[in-house]
């Protein structure tokens, strides 16, 4: 065997696990998946909501919690103190989850990071190795007690939660919205990790920037590895004939970074045969419906809900053009998804999108917030049906070849060695300006 060929021993936190939670349960049962099909041992430390079943794992640690701050939101106040034990409740993290659930703070990641260092600790009493810890999205001060350890720790964050205290900031009406905006977000603890872990992985340039900028980690210590895409998975159809007039967009309308109000204004400026659909929550409080009317384009409007991944797919792969009218991203899935299943993809001019769009080719930029350079760039599209069908054939072999979860789990594999490397006192080779999807960061002139 090679000598840095040979397999590796990698735990993974995370403290949600489920795909439906978001990206991070994406990310998390992926890339331990192509990691294990390369050959290397991965066991997995995780919250729930718990994942998808994960067969090729050596061991997967569910570590509980009483999801406080969910039940909080959800106004379950008796399930906060459970059914069967309540005298639970006053366990030192338990009690810490519901007091900061009651006070506004997000608890979860603190206590998950505490409850993963006391489970991670009996296995290694009780004789468990591992090479290197991978947390993702945590970074709570449990991982400086692995660390203290000396276990390497690196961490994934797809963008830094300051970018979402900014969009909340901007959504809040009011000074008590704005005050628990303030305290929900955990990113003083974040931002003191994160300094301190071996490495911070991210998905674009444009996140590593402002990780560098927001949370004050050295260049050289964060390296974009891209996002990965299920590219078998997330392919064109042959079966599912493309609509001429349908337009569809992923995105929450209650997240101002989705920038769903400059789509709706924008559809009011496209022909009448021209509709949208946005896979976002259907129910009748959605700002969308308001936005709708205002523009005379309710009727042209169809709000999804949340769709099973089948049928999203089969969004994708029927749409005339996806739009991402998005003001930030940190990486910007939808684009890559669509272009994957062959999609034309309209996006603005923001966060990672270009770097996305750079990548794939599937489609047009236009300024952020602006409706008629918005409906613009989906009219040059509409009107060119020929144009629509090359730019979709061409962007699913580009993605294929970028965004696949075993190139992803390849590059992750060299920055671990990297970090394993440096322990031993030995010169890295994956922080170069060389190589495609592991570079570090270069810190914004803004």
């Amino acid at each position: 065997m090679q000598p840095g060929s040979e397999p590796l021993r990698i735990a993974f936190v995370a403290y949600r696990g489920n795909m439906e939670c978001g990206g991070q349960g994406i990310y998390l049962w992926h890339l331990a998946r192509e990691l294990a099909a390369l050959g290397h041992r991965v066991e997995v430390f995780v919250g729930p909501p718990y994942p998808d079943p994960m067969p090729w794992a050596s061991q997967v640690h569910r570590v509980p919690n009483r999801e406080m701050w969910a039940k909080w939101f959800t106004r379950d106040y008796a399930g906060m103190l459970g059914e069967k034990s309540r005298t639970e409740v006053l366990s030192p993290l338990n009690f810490y989850e519901l007091a900061a659930s009651r006070l506004g703070f997000l608890p979860e990641p603190f206590a998950f990071s505490c409850r993963a260092f006391a489970a991670m600790t009996r296995e290694i009493r009780g004789g468990t190795r591992w090479d290197l810890v991978h947390d993702v999205q945590c970074l709570g001060y449990g991982l400086l007690g692995l660390q203290a350890l000396g276990l390497p720790v690196v961490t994934t964050v797809h963008h830094p939660l300051t970018v979402d205290r900014r969009a909340s900031f901007v959504r809040d009406a009011t000074l008590r919205d704005a005050v628990g905006t303030a305290q929900f977000y955990p990113i003083g603890m974040q931002r003191f990790v994160a300094r301190r872990l071996e490495r911070v992985l991210t998905s674009s340039e444009t996140s590593a920037r402002q990780i560098v900028d927001d949370f004050g980690v050295r260049a050289e210590r964060v390296v974009n590895v891209w996002n990965g895409l299920d590219t078998d998975y997330f392919r064109p159809d042959e079966n599912v004939t493309r609509s001429e007039t349908e337009l569809v967009c992923v995105g929450r309308a209650s997240d101002p970074n989705k920038g769903i109000k400059t789509l709706v204004q924008a559809l009011a400026r496209l022909p009448d045969p021209v509709r949208l659909t946005l896979v976002d929550n259907d129910h009748p409080d959605n700002d969308i419906f308001k936005w709708a009317r205002a523009e005379g384009v309710e009727a042209r409007l169809h709000v999804a809900g949340r769709v099973p991944r089948d049928e999203l797919r089969r969004l994708y792969q029927r749409a005339s053009v996806v739009v991402v009218p998005s003001r930030f991203e940190g990486f910007g899935l939808p684009a890559a998804e669509a272009m994957s299943c062959g999609a034309p993809v309209v996006a603005c001019q923001a966060g990672a999108l270009p770097e996305v769009m750079r990548v794939g080719g599937g489609g047009l930029l236009v300024p952020r917030d602006d409706p008629k350079a918005l409906a613009d760039g989906i009219r040059t599209l509409l009107d060119d049906p020929a144009r629509r069908t090359q730019l979709g054939r061409s962007a699913r072999t580009r993605i294929e070849q970028n965004f696949s979860w075993p190139r992803v789990a390849q590059a992750t594999v060299s920055v671990y060695r990297d970090v394993l490397a440096e322990r031993r006192g030995r010169p890295t080779s994956t922080i170069t300006s060389d190589k495609v999807g592991a570079r570090p960061a270069t810190p914004s002139k803004a």
